[in-house]
């Protein structure tokens, strides 16, 4: 993965983050010497976000189809997440 520097960033602008994304899916920004941000474009953010969704409704049908999920009233709901606490 490419890491474009925050200097780097600063001078050479949207072009630098261009030229990255067409050699690479995501760009590391690192400042001060440390990997901070990630740059993508927004068809591969489309797609990872598809992937978190698919993800948790995959482990939501697991749940449910075990019996691991609570039937209640949203006062009842309410009234146990306040007791939780």
């Amino acid at each position: 993965m490419e890491v474009l520097t925050a200097n780097e960033l600063k001078t050479k602008g949207i072009s630098a983050i261009n030229d990255g994304l067409l050699k690479n899916q995501e760009i590391i920004v690192s400042v001060h010497g440390k990997n901070k941000y990630i740059l993508m474009d927004m068809d591969r953010y489309n797609y990872l976000r598809e992937c978190e969704l698919s993800a948790a409704v995959a482990e939501s049908l697991k749940e449910y189809q075990s019996g691991d999920f609570i039937n209640e009233s949203v006062d009842e709901h309410i009234s146990r997440i306040k007791n939780e606490l």
